[in-house]
């Protein structure tokens, strides 16, 4: 669940970054956004240091902006985290991201599906899959997979607030309650 608070900083992100002339490419902004979260994530210490209220925001601007100079992100990006440090929000940077993404999806015209399968689905599978629940929506949809082995067989498929469900338990549960009921 994403915050309010994360969502409103990713749309000013995603305001500045599709702006009239703005020369940015969101989708690349979008992977220099998760290079830095991954890189505050894989250090303990170095989140330390940011939730720290002994260390001033500017130690921490410092500390960030020498860490994120190998990865070269737009100014806009680097400015935006600093803004993030300044604001103590640091804890919240996954949501924003995730906000971020999800809000240049509807703006590209992209819904988000959640697909559960009970196997691995070859790229033909997927795509077909997609292909109907593009259908479905009236909107490309932008799958995300996990693997349930517990659903014995087939999908579920979570698009917005419809649920499809064409697994192989789904089916035996509509068929429990079914013969309950006669």
């Amino acid at each position: 669940m994403i915050s309010a608070v994360g969502a409103r900083y990713a749309k000013a992100l995603l305001d500045i970054v599709m702006a009239r002339g703005s020369r940015l490419d969101p989708h690349q902004v979008l992977k220099e956004l998760r290079a830095i979260e991954d890189l505050i994530d894989s250090s303990s210490a170095l989140t330390n240091v940011l939730l720290s209220p002994a260390v001033s925001p500017g130690r921490k601007r410092a500390v960030v902006g020498r860490l994120i100079e190998p990865l070269a992100v737009a100014t806009p990006v680097r400015n935006f985290v600093f803004v993030v440090i300044d604001h103590r929000r640091i804890t919240e940077l996954d949501q924003m991201v995730d906000a971020y993404e999800e809000l240049l999806d509807q703006r590209l015209g992209f819904i988000q599906a959640e697909v559960t399968s009970a196997s691995l689905l070859d790229s033909q599978q997927r795509a077909a899959l997609e292909a109907e629940l593009s259908r479905l929506a009236r909107k490309k949809a932008k799958a995300a997979y996990a693997i349930d082995p517990d659903l014995i067989g087939g999908v579920i498929a979570r698009v917005g607030s419809m649920v499809y469900d064409g697994s192989v338990r789904g089916q035996l549960e509509r068929m429990k309650i079914k013969l309950l009921s006669e």
